[in-house]
């Protein structure tokens, strides 16, 4: 609410004219983003790759058995996705990594919540919590196959763990970082606790958490094919270790290429779909 000027001139006195505000700065409009340049300039180490690639198989650098050429790659690539069998293995992995990582997205954001708003809770579970992060997925695999075996359960537990630790760790440092002077502007208009929690701290935030949601989404996938690949018979990363055993590289090589499309794309929606969650942010902020 606007507050009107006080007249302090005293009585009979013209009031002096308020001074003007000083007009804001014209903001320079930033040219427009080359992503025509951005967009060659990523080309040329990866063809660089693929060309040094391809010279191994053409100057036999490198036994075909071992390092089969690209071309014999992406025909077994096209060919796999003209069967299906691709498909097949790749809807079972994406069911996977959706149940693991739903999980460890949940249990996540609340651990790392709790730890973010209570400094006692933090105290008490963040060492253990830390011991806990510090043992890679692979580690807890003969245990958790005591346990519950080697069926679903498995793939979604070490699924859940390697998504669990990087959303729990932003989630605590985002609200750990929210600047108190917005919380103490918060407490100046008498927001109740719910009130900051959703108009003041969820907001400030948001980036960090997304950031560790976009790396639990990358470590579950990255968890996921080491699940497939040392106990599972279907899945991408089950056809990895059945084109090894039958020493056919075309097709390992075909399925990591898969693997890393897949990744790749995941990446990217996640970040669309952060620029889409943080449009409100002023460029720069």
């Amino acid at each position: 609410m606007a507050i009107p000027a006080l007249n302090a001139a005293g009585p009979g006195l013209a009031a002096a004219p308020a001074p003007r505000a000083p007009a804001a700065p014209a903001t320079p409009q930033s040219p427009p983003r080359a992503w025509g340049w951005r967009w060659l300039w990523a080309w040329p180490f990866p063809l660089a790759v693929l060309a040094l690639w391809q010279l191994s198989a053409v100057w036999g650098w490198v036994p075909e058995q071992v390092l089969p050429p690209p071309a014999a790659v992406f025909k077994v690539f096209a060919e796999l996705l003209a069967s299906g069998e691709l498909w097949d293995h790749l809807a079972i992995s994406m069911v996977r990594v959706a149940g693991g990582f739903g999980i460890g997205l949940v249990l996540g954001l609340l651990l790392g919540g709790a730890m973010g708003l209570s400094p006692t809770f933090r105290d008490y579970v963040f060492p253990l919590f830390k011991a806990f992060s510090q043992v890679p997925v692979i580690g807890w695999l003969p245990l958790l196959i005591l346990l519950v075996g080697i069926d679903e359960g498995l793939k979604f537990l070490l699924i859940a763990k390697a998504a669990l630790v990087p959303v729990a760790i932003n989630t605590c440092q985002g609200i750990e970082n929210v600047p108190n002077r917005l919380v103490e502007v918060a407490r100046v208009y008498g927001y109740t606790r719910w009130q900051m929690l959703r108009k003041v701290v969820f907001p400030a935030a948001t980036a960090p958490i997304w950031n560790g949601v976009r790396y639990g989404l990358t470590h579950a996938w990255l968890a996921l094919v080491v699940v497939e690949l040392l106990a599972s018979s279907e899945g991408i990363g089950f056809l990895i270790v059945y084109g090894r055993q039958l020493f056919q590289l075309d097709v390992v090589l075909a399925a990591v290429v898969a693997v890393g499309i897949v990744g790749f794309f995941i990446d990217k929606l996640l970040a669309v779909t952060e620029a889409w969650l943080l449009r409100w942010r002023k460029p720069g902020l």
